[in-house]
């Protein structure tokens, strides 16, 4: 392939697809179902959100998910704290997917207006004004303390802060995907949650009260934070040519035709990392076939049948795909958390 062809050329199916199809992934536009019920002037913020389809919340829930079930191998934490705890988070991760979003749109407007897929997103065509989004975002954000307060959680803010910087950072950075670095912070602070502070839960003061970064927790945010750059590429792929045109930043650009071997190398580093993880917390042979095997297979099965010449392709995968993944190793630690509370 040559490099020096325009993007429309190296991929012609790129931009070709209907502006309204187009606008249905995240774009602006959403798919007939559920939100049609809702009062209209809900609607934008909905698409805001991106709460339809919910695929955003759920990768976002899923890391936080991770991290409290090694916090519960870890300290032996009973069901009931377990299952507060998930509740928790799940409310938090809902209110911080809202506000996140609603930021990196905020910001993201200038760009949006010139690409096809995103020219219809709320703030964009007018829906909601700049400043009724900043106002939705900052109610978001402040609606995720009523659910993390009660874990006596020892939050690092940096990595809210963090996220606020990374918008601006598309036009500088190859690796400044939105979606990968925030959900790697999200992913830290569900850990931190649920491992440092996860004794409160049980009127028990001495369990995980102190900071401890081993070398297990270090492996498994690795982990997640590739699946994370994995999945996010292949959405980015979607606005590859207008990305290149305007000048944005993003690892689909930077390896534009090596994309599949660079997602390639990215899954054998997660396999590598999980299958140390499990050696590291001396995990039984269900966690390296649900979570290893699981995982390691259906992130091969996305990376070798999507088409990243085609945006429905890279949509479906990136909004169906990560269910698989995620559920093989939420089952996967589930097991191991069973296994190790069966034997008390």
């Amino acid at each position: 392939m040559n490099k020096t062809q325009p993007l429309k050329e190296q991929f012609p199916s790129i931009g070709s697809a209907p502006n309204k199809a187009l606008s249905q992934n995240y774009g602006g536009i959403h798919v007939r179902r559920w939100v049609d019920l809702l009062p209209s002037s809900w609607i934008p913020y909905i698409q805001l959100a991106r709460i339809d389809p919910p695929a955003a919340l759920c990768l976002i829930y899923f890391l936080h998910l991770f991290g409290i079930l090694h916090a519960a191998n870890r300290n032996r934490l009973s069901i009931n704290a377990v299952l507060k705890l998930s509740a928790l988070l799940l409310g938090g991760s809902f209110f911080f997917s809202n506000a996140a979003h609603a930021w990196n749109d905020l910001i993201d407007a200038p760009i949006d207006r010139q690409i096809p897929r995103t020219k219809n997103k709320p703030i964009v065509r007018g829906a909601i004004s700049p400043r009724g989004a900043f106002v939705f975002t900052a109610t978001q954000a402040g609606c995720i303390l009523a659910f993390i307060s009660p874990c006596d959680c020892n939050i690092n803010n940096s990595n809210y802060c963090w996220y606020n910087l990374l918008p601006l950072s598309k036009a500088t950075y190859q690796f400044s995907s939105g979606r990968a670095w925030v959900l790697f912070g999200m992913g830290n602070c569900g850990w931190k949650c649920s491992y440092w502070r996860g004794g409160a839960l049980e009127g028990n003061t001495t369990v995980a009260t102190s900071p401890s970064l081993s070398p297990s927790i270090l492996l498994l945010v690795l982990s997640f934070t590739l699946w994370t750059v994995i999945y996010d590429t292949i959405y980015a792929y979607q606005d590859i040519a207008d990305d290149t045109k305007i000048g944005v930043k993003s690892t689909a650009v930077l390896f534009r035709e090596n994309t599949k071997s660079f997602l390639w190398f990215l899954l054998f580093l997660m396999g590598a990392s999980l299958t140390s993880y499990g050696h590291l917390t001396e995990a039984g042979i269900g966690y390296y076939i649900i979570v290893v095997g699981g995982s390691i297979s259906s992130l091969s099965l996305m990376i070798s049948n999507v088409e990243l010449r085609n945006e429905a392709s890279c949509w479906w995968w990136f909004s169906n795909g990560f269910w698989a993944t995620g559920l093989s190793i939420a089952v996967g630690l589930m097991v191991e958390y069973g296994l190790d509370i069966s034997s008390l």
